[in-house]
């Protein structure tokens, strides 16, 4: 089911009509309507227990049992930040300097990518752009995939910085050519300048007329109590989890890791500190030799047993075009424990949580922004994902980007000659 003529622009009374709602939050409603008035939803249930007066709606879309999501989220990307990672001009989210809180990738953030394009037509529709390298990286901002500029299109504008965690390991090699691993000897001194560093800014913090100093300007809003501005530590190690731990409650930080190969071994004291976990790229290779060959593929259920509050998100390898398989990575995460509602949950309504935005967005719930989308079949599985209908705020998307329109070119040529 192909919408063409509502590819673009915003419908003020919209009604989807008989699709399978998968609500984000665990839940799903069979022959669903979900009723949207300018932007947000305004009516959410079962169309067979529901009088519908067709009269009030500008336009009803029949879903024929389709699968109606919210938007996916990929939390910790530099999605809109580069274009192609083989040149170096495309490529603006790692700058130079150890120490970069100030550094924001909010203005950075390129909405006429046609990476972007292409990841939207899988359901992602909100990303948070995040800068990289250095001890320190600088601060993200979450952002629409969609939108006339950088500022039309954040969605929370500098909500973390972002703290590459030093390695507590080193060795390793790779695996055509192994080597053993053993603890860093340069982790405690980088540690070590990393309080420093945070001392110095607490301090600055807590000084009323300090000398102006743009890097602890930008980390003040770490230490302020009840601010919703979160400290991302980049950490897979799980004695980088546990100093973290620690760390965070030090300076009373709110802390949230990102990456946590090993954090389904510190369960308990997660759990305790409150602190949730972006987990690393569920397509990889195990870390340790002594791994399960599938321990990747698992850690989202190991975390779920453990009480640990999670998304998925895909930092690696050209990560900004290969964020369309967001979708497949809760895919993967089904197969190997999580229910298919909790797989979702994992790149919905548990990622906007992560972030702080879940207030408007990560369900399809009454109260909420319309941003969500439309698959013939299910979201999670790549062979049938196929996305109909997109809204984001309740404007209609398209659902077509370059590559579909030169397959399409392409085939047609092709027939045509034979």
């Amino acid at each position: 089911m192909a919408l063409p003529f509502l590819s673009f622009g915003q419908g003020k009374k919209i009604l989807l009509l008989n699709g399978y709602l998968h609500v984000g939050n665990g839940q799903t409603i069979e022959t669903a309507l979900v009723g949207i008035e300018n932007g947000i939803i305004t009516q959410v249930g079962n169309s067979l227990a529901t009088k519908i007066d067709k009269k009030y709606w500008d336009t009803i879309i029949e879903l024929n049992g389709q699968h109606i999501y919210p938007g996916f989220v990929a939390p910790n990307s530099t999605l809109g930040l580069t274009e192609i990672d083989a040149v170096r001009a495309t490529r603006d989210y790692n700058d130079v300097g150890t120490f970069n809180p100030h550094v924001r990738s909010q203005i950075a953030y390129n909405v006429e990518s046609r990476v972007i394009e292409t990841v939207r037509t899988n359901g992602v529709l909100i990303t948070q752009a995040t800068p990289r390298g250095g001890a320190i990286s600088g601060t993200s901002s979450v952002m629409y995939l969609n939108g006339w500029n950088w500022e039309d299109a954040t969605l929370s504008k500098d909500d973390g910085i972002h703290v590459n965690w030093p390695a507590s390991i080193e060795g390793g090699g790779w695996w055509a050519e192994p080597a053993p691993k053993k603890r860093s000897e340069n982790y405690d001194k980088e540690k070590q300048e990393l309080i420093q560093f945070f001392d110095m800014a607490q301090a600055y913090a807590s000084n009323k007329k300090p000398v102006f100093d743009q890097r602890l300007e930008a980390m003040k809003n770490c230490f302020q109590k009840g601010a919703n501005f979160r400290v991302y530590f980049h950490a897979n190690e799980l004695q980088q989890i546990l100093d973290i731990i620690d760390f965070s409650a030090k300076y009373g930080l709110r802390a949230v890791i990102v990456g946590g190969y090993d954090a389904h071994l510190a369960g308990k004291r997660l759990r305790d500190s409150n602190i949730p976990v972006m987990l690393q790229r569920l397509h990889s290779l195990p870390e340790h030799e002594e791994d399960a060959v599938d321990l990747p593929f698992k850690l989202p259920f190991l975390l779920q047993k453990e009480g640990i509050k999670f998304c998925l998100q895909n930092e690696g390898d050209m990560e900004a075009m290969n964020t369309r398989n967001i979708p497949f990575l809760a895919g993967t995460a089904m197969a190997y424990g999580l229910t298919e509602e909790e797989a979702v949950r994992a790149v919905s309504l548990s990622a906007c949580e992560i972030l702080g935005i879940d207030k408007k967005y990560g369900s399809v719930e009454v109260g909420k922004s319309a941003t969500l989308f439309v698959s013939k079949g299910s979201a999670l599985d790549m062979r049938t994902n196929e996305i109909n209908l997109i809204l984001s705020n309740g404007k209609f998307i398209a659902v077509r980007n370059f590559q579909s329109e030169l397959y399409l070119k392409y085939k047609t040529k092709y027939e045509q000659g034979n």
